[in-house]
């Protein structure tokens, strides 16, 4: 069973950058496909971006497709969403989850979820 762990959320001026991280535990952290969703106030839950347990291929929603970045270090059970050039509309809580099968993020159902953590734009 895999325990995941946000981190990084804060208050970022818009056009700045932040990184969030997600700390799992669990021998099998390194199999698992990993993902992000957020929820803005008001709205509903939303697929974010997803990576292969290999690493080797990432999917991304497109009004964040040149600005985030996700990637992870098995090594460490670590996975991370790297956030470039902010936007208000990026305000939202951020969850990390965790899945068997990668294709699960898209249809919003992975198996396991971290916490969250709020990440507000401002300006």
């Amino acid at each position: 069973q895999v325990q995941l762990v946000e981190s990084g959320g804060g208050l970022v001026q818009a056009g700045g950058s932040l990184r969030l991280s997600c700390a799992g535990s669990g021998r099998t952290f390194r199999s698992y496909a990993m993902g992000w969703f957020r929820q803005a106030p008001g709205k509903e839950r939303e697929f974010v971006a997803s990576i292969h347990w290999t690493g080797g291929t990432t999917d991304y929603i497109d009004s964040v497709k040149g600005r985030f970045t996700i990637s992870r270090d098995n090594a460490k059970n670590t996975v991370y969403l790297q956030m470039d050039s902010m936007k208000s509309k990026d305000t939202a809580v951020y969850y990390c989850a965790a899945d068997r099968y990668v294709v699960s993020f898209r249809a919003g159902r992975p198996e396991v979820w971290g916490q969250g953590t709020l990440v507000t734009v401002s300006l």
